[in-house]
């Protein structure tokens, strides 16, 4: 392959960009709110992007995907559906053809269905961040907690009733006041997400399960997945960027 192709995720709490050339990948984030702010300009309906200020070569091929309702068109470049790319991008790493993929991202959560590598059916939710990476982020901030500790536990869980991500912080504040272990706090934490998932996992549910996403780093919640739902979780190399990778793979097929 000797084309330059960009893919670019521009997700809701970081922009996350993917570089395919004859020797590889090369990834680089951003924060999106900075992203915008420096790098972003709304010009005739689509996103101008200064290339350059970000220190990126001029690419034959740009194909774009973006967070939910907020898609937008990058000028000069192809944007594809968030789910059409996030599917491509598990589709490469792992290798699978036939899976069901347990997106959760900042804001969002994405479950899809993958039948002989080709999408067959998908379920969204991006009207409430309780099953989301934010809802992990604010209660780490309650816990005092880095989000590498949080990830560490799911044994014995503290039981948090509230579905709500604002209501769940002052939950979790009165279970502090109570003077619970830390660890079953974060265990806790972890089993909700968890839990606020499965409903969605069940409608759409394979043997196997490509967990992508910001999330997908909480090993805690992997292992709970695997447990309840009796399935196996891969999490492939780069779950954070597989969006940005699949809009690589996708503009490799587009002439």
């Amino acid at each position: 392959m000797k084309k330059l192709i960009l893919g670019i995720d521009l997700g809701s709490r970081n922009v996350k960009v993917a570089l395919l050339d004859s020797e590889g990948f090369r990834y680089y984030r951003y924060d999106t709110m900075e992203f915008y702010r420096r790098y972003g300009q709304r010009v005739g309906g689509s996103l101008r992007i200064d290339f350059p200020a970000l220190g990126l070569p001029r690419a034959e091929k740009v194909v774009s995907t973006g967070y939910g309702r907020l898609t937008v068109q990058v000028e000069g470049g192809t944007v594809i559906p968030e789910i059409k790319a996030h599917v491509l991008g598990a589709v490469h790493q792992t290798g699978l053809k036939d899976f069901t993929l347990m997106d959760l991202g900042g804001q969002d959560t994405k479950i899809a269905k993958v039948a002989n590598g080709r999408l067959i059916d998908f379920l969204t939710n991006d009207k409430c961040a309780a099953s989301s990476g934010r809802y992990l982020e604010n209660m780490a901030i309650v816990l005092e907690m880095p989000l590498e500790e949080l990830g560490k536990h799911s044994e014995d869980p503290v039981e948090l009733s509230s579905t709500c991500a604002v209501f769940g912080e002052s939950e979790l504040i009165g279970q502090i006041i109570e003077g619970l272990p830390m660890e079953r706090l974060a265990a806790g934490v972890n089993q909700t997400i968890v839990r606020r998932v499965k409903p969605m996992l069940r409608q759409l549910l394979s043997k196997t399960v490509v967990f992508t996403g910001g999330v997908a780093f909480n090993q805690a919640i992997k292992e709970i997945v695997e447990e309840e739902m009796n399935v196996k979780v891969i999490v492939p190399p780069e779950p954070q960027l597989n969006g940005a990778i699949g809009c690589c793979i996708f503009g490799m097929d587009v002439k």
